[in-house]
């Protein structure tokens, strides 16, 4: 008796699921129907139909790279004792390998490994809601300590500065993080949220709100696009889209945190001082926490350090994945080109990828999200809600509980089908808040439709516009521009955020919400024919695969 041990294979794009089996060796053990190499390695594949068999070896001259179908390694492993072709040994293998063609076990716990430090990165995004929240309550508290209560134009300057911090803290970022690495980066953006917070916290003069909430969003910018780079570099093919969405799920803990711990900021006019050292707590966790965290592998192998790479990748991903994923990454890395300079981003190589990164964001703005958010509270009030703090804990949860939705669909949908139905819903929810406004309806009845729209908005927008946004492009970037380019794209971001904010109330006053809600809704359907057109699936393809296809090196079926 023979044991046989191996690799499941299942297609991906096919009307039929075809079961098909490596042998350690890279050799077919089934007998084969169609040949096909793995990307970026020497592996031969093929459908079996029929018993084991055992090293079965297929000549290189029999291989098909440019067939029509298109396989996936899910490197589920195999075993079958015997080398009989009986019905029994067919049938076992064809257990295993159909349990690995439906995606991930409920044993699988290859995605623990990441976990933590997925987590500790996230913390950065948890301290971005925070930020966001924090100011909102409070604001007027703090206006009359400081002695600019009635000044709405420094009111206006204290909450909008922070956005200018984020513009700056994005561009510097993407160099910041080529040069010293993801986990320093980290570290070290760090410091003026905890700097800026400390600062706000002790503050006696205006001035010194300002300059804090500005250090604030220096750090904020530089992670909003360090966390999803960080991110999709460091989780498993399999679980980057999960993964991922944990961006999102910490922005919005981070909201809903802010909001229960100022709870007391409505009866203490102090109150605004303890949140904002309370802000100083996960920014010094941060500090810490990346000091035991991995360093991004891509970025080790950028820069020559395959040893510690090949550590990193084990501890990560597993001993079975070094070899692969190196010999992946030495690929992408084979032409030994100098780092990629900002010009070169409109070069017509890269300029494809990085502008659907900034029209990506760019469209997410202009769909509305801010305006929208900013008139929820007074849809509320419309309906009965008269609690502030009721209505933006049910607008809180609803984005929680769609980007938990979105984590749980991402690696099992794909990032297009999530975008594209996000962006459906988003205009399906202004339709209904536009009724709500225009036709002749129950006046409860109006206002009941006009809180439904809000919410289903939020929920909608969190299920794909808010997580996938931020993680396809890292995934559609090649290592060489990954940074540089999604410093861009968030530059754009903060850009279109700062606009919206200067004109929403002009134009609100000058056009009527309705029509301003109206062009929010035509925006997500644009931003759906975008998709359609331009985004690429991205789940289940590791980021050196990605990059080939988008270089034109592979066919994508």
């Amino acid at each position: 008796m023979a044991t046989i041990k191996g690799y499941g294979v299942n297609h991906v794009r096919s009307s039929f699921s075809a079961n098909r089996i490596l042998d350690l060796g890279s050799r077919l053990c089934p007998c084969q129907l169609d040949f096909r190499t793995i990307t970026g390695r020497n592996r031969r594949v093929g459908a079996f139909r029929k018993p084991l068999r055992r090293n079965l070896s297929v000549p290189i001259r029999e291989l098909n790279p440019g067939g029509a179908e298109r396989s996936h390694l899910l490197r589920r492993r195999v075993q079958v004792d015997g080398e009989s072709e009986t019905p029994e040994d067919t049938a076992k293998v064809g257990q295993e390998t159909e349990q690995a063609a439906t995606g991930v076990s409920s044993w699988d716990l290859s995605w623990l490994p990441v976990l933590p430090h997925v987590i500790t990165a996230a913390m950065a995004n948890f301290l971005f809601g925070y930020h966001i929240g924090i100011i909102n309550g409070p604001l007027e508290s703090i206006a009359k300590e400081l002695n600019f209560e009635g000044n709405t134009l420094l009111e206006g300057f204290v909450v909008s500065i922070f956005i200018v911090g984020a513009f700056v803290g994005s561009i510097s970022g993407g160099v910041l993080s080529d040069s010293v690495g993801r986990r320093r980066t980290f570290q070290i953006c760090a410091i003026p949220l905890v700097v800026g917070a400390a600062l706000s916290a002790s503050a006696h003069h205006v001035d010194e709100v300002i300059l804090g909430r500005l250090l604030v969003g220096v750090g904020i910018g530089v992670n909003t696009a360090l966390v999803p780079l960080y991110i999709s570099e460091v989780a498993p093919t399999k679980y980057r889209g999960a993964l991922g969405s944990l961006c999102q799920i910490g922005t919005c803990t981070g909201l809903i945190a802010a909001l229960i711990f100022g709870i007391p900021a409505e009866t203490d006019p102090h109150w605004w001082r303890t949140m904002f050292w309370v802000a100083t707590l996960p920014g010094l966790l941060l500090i810490g926490g990346m000091q035991f965290a991995v360093e991004s592998p891509r970025w080790l192998g950028k820069v020559g350090k395959w040893d510690e790479a090949s550590v990193t990748i084990e501890n990560l991903w597993g001993k079975d994945k070094v070899e692969g994923a190196i010999e992946e990454l030495r690929n992408a890395n084979a032409t030994k080109e100098e780092e990629a300079s900002w010009s070169e981003l409109l070069s017509k190589r890269y300029f494809k990828v990085a502008g659907i990164g900034g029209a990506l964001f760019a469209l997410q703005q202009f769909a509305g999200i801010n305006g929208v958010l900013y008139f929820s509270s007074s849809s509320f009030q419309d309906a009965g809600v008269t609690n502030s703090i009721a209505a933006s804990a049910a607008i809180g949860f609803s984005n929680l509980a769609g980007a938990m939705v979105a984590s749980s669909l991402m690696d099992s949908q794909g990032r297009r089908k999530l975008l594209m139905g996000s962006y459906t819903g988003m205009a399906i929810s202004i339709g209904i808040m536009v009724v709500a406004l225009n036709f002749p309806m129950e006046e409860q009845l109006s206002h009941t439709l006009s809180v439904i729209g809000n919410l289903t908005y939020v929920f909608t927008f969190a299920l794909g516009a808010g997580p996938v946004t931020a993680l396809i492009i890292p995934e559609m970037c090649s290592t060489r521009i990954r940074a540089k380019a999604l410093a861009v794209s968030l530059c754009v971001h903060w850009v279109c955020n700062f606009a919206i904010g200067l004109l929403f109330l002009e134009l609100v006053q000058r056009f009527g919400l309705s029509a301003v809600y109206t062009s929010f809704g035509v925006v997500s359907l644009l931003s759906v024919l975008f998709t359609n057109l331009y985004i690429i699936e991205t789940k289940g393809r590791s980021l050196e695969e990605i990059e080939k296809i988008l270089s034109g090196s592979e066919v994508l079926n």
